[in-house]
């Protein structure tokens, strides 16, 4: 299985102890998100490899520059997570829009994956998008009407751990109307541990949990589903 998302650098353990027990756990790769601590993590661990990109949050600061540095080393996979967010509006509107596009621009100019952050912003992220003819993955999918346009473009759909929460059964519905070759699941931990260990720091062994939902929401095997999870991350970030 593996967790398409995660954030190793912010985990309070030694990231060793947190790939052991994913291992354990039957979480053989992991995605890590950030910028140069990600690429380090993927440099220490033979199964993890890294997502390296300026959050909407950090556009002001962030250097494309560094970004494409990063890009070029070999266990890099995609430009993320990019995108907006309106609902927090830690970063100017428009100086995140411009981060945006400019990544994007990068993303096209290395043919690499793009995963896309998106909240409060789902117009302004679908129009930001739609001259961007690569490969989309909505990351921690959280926005049913977003589904309909994702489908229609043949983008990744990513479920992180709220797909498991009690009061998210539109979540659980979405899930059934992807295809099962455009399927993700992540952690995106330390954030939104699943509904059996909230209340914990949440890492990518936890993402069983979240599988777990998605199977029994699909009326699939949990083993059948990890398998197809583990297939479209092959193919979507060329692992």
């Amino acid at each position: 299985m593996i967790d398409t998302h995660a954030h190793l650098d912010a985990l309070d353990d030694d990231p060793a102890d947190v790939v052991a027990r994913a291992r354990e756990a039957g979480v053989t790769r992991i995605l890590t998100v950030g910028g140069a601590e990600a690429v380090a993590l993927a440099d220490r661990f033979e199964a993890v490899h890294a997502i390296v990109g300026i959050h909407p949050h950090e556009s002001p600061a962030g250097d494309v520059e560094e970004i494409r540095r990063l890009q070029a080393h070999p266990k890099v996979v995609a430009v993320g997570e990019i995108g907006l967010d309106w609902y927090r509006d830690y970063a100017p509107r428009d100086v995140q829009t411009r981060m945006f596009e400019r990544q994007l621009e990068l993303a096209r100019e290395l043919g690499k994956p793009v995963v896309i952050h998106t909240r409060a912003a789902d117009g302004d992220t679908l129009a930001a998008l739609g001259g961007f003819d690569g490969t989309v993955v909505l990351h921690c999918f959280s926005s049913p009407h977003l589904l309909a346009p994702a489908l229609e473009r043949g983008w990744y759909v990513s479920f992180a751990g709220n797909v498991t929460y009690k009061n998210a059964p539109e979540l659980r519905i979405a899930a059934t109307q992807v295809p099962a070759d455009r399927i993700l699941a992540e952690t995106d931990s330390p954030y939104l541990a699943p509904q059996a260990v909230r209340g914990r720091r949440n890492e990518p062994a936890y993402v069983v949990h979240t599988l777990a939902a998605l199977a029994t929401a699909r009326g699939d095997e949990p083993a059948g589903l990890a398998a197809r999870i583990d297939e479209n991350a092959s193919a979507c970030f060329g692992l």
